[in-house]
């Protein structure tokens, strides 16, 4: 059965907007779980922009589900990774300016700075994930960085809809490569409850981190039911 991972990072961002205490990222992960949720992925961001410190000791002590922590390769998340031990790390890139993450970790150009932090990620027992552009050299770096999954960015896909169908096949290639070499393939970013379709009919994709169409979703019909919305259009459609 495939994975649907929340992205909870939206929720504290409304939180921030007011400076408020509320809404609680932990009270959003639970409702999330309810609704079917297989995990929950949160970004730290070295700004603490949104998800703070707080929220991801406390996720760690909640959920009974996974925790994904996606994280920049620095010492400070390494040493926040290594005390609080989430389920996986998934390295991202991370610039200051950015509203989101704006592309894939180029594990090729980064491969000494990331090198000896996956290399302790993994010492300790944590899932290692990178999340990568649809390119298998990127996906042959991070085998021998000893990941167990990587995670596809798909914001290319999901917003190039004249070239959507090549997008498309070459992430169907990606995957298949990884499939062939036993690494778990998720996909994220800029899915939705209508582009995620296509992405459905790739067998070999094992999990989809899902953040703001969820969010958003929630806003109508309630988190738990926007998360169980998406929960069965994934498990219909593999099924």
């Amino acid at each position: 059965m495939r994975k649907l991972l929340v992205n909870i990072d939206h929720i504290a961002t409304l939180r921030q907007a007011r400076k408020e205490t509320f809404p609680d990222p932990v009270q959003a992960a639970v409702l999330c779980e309810l609704g079917g949720a297989d995990g929950i992925t949160v970004h730290l961001r070295q700004d603490r922009r949104h998800i703070n410190d707080r929220d991801l000791e406390l996720l760690r002590k909640t959920i009974k589900t996974e925790l994904n922590l996606e994280m920049a390769a620095t010492e400070e998340m390494l040493n926040i990774a290594l005390k609080v031990k989430p389920d996986t790390v998934t390295l991202v890139p991370e610039r200051p300016e950015e509203v989101t993450t704006e592309g894939g970790l180029d594990l090729i150009r980064n491969w000494s700075k990331i090198k000896p932090i996956a290399y302790k990620i993994v010492r300790v027992g944590i899932n290692l994930s990178f999340f990568i552009e649809a390119e298998i050299e990127q996906v042959k770096k991070a085998i021998l960085l000893n990941a167990n999954q990587i995670e596809i960015n798909t914001n290319q896909y999901a917003k190039d809809k004249l070239n959507r169908l090549h997008i498309l096949n070459k992430i169907e290639s990606v995957v298949k490569f990884c499939k062939s070499r036993k690494i778990n393939v998720h996909c994220g970013h800029s899915i939705d409850y209508q582009n995620i379709y296509p992405l459905l009919n790739i067998k070999e994709i094992t999990g989809f981190s899902i953040g703001f169409a969820i969010i958003a979703r929630a806003v109508m019909v309630g988190l738990k039911e926007a998360v169980s919305e998406m929960k069965s259009i994934i498990s219909r459609v593999y099924n």
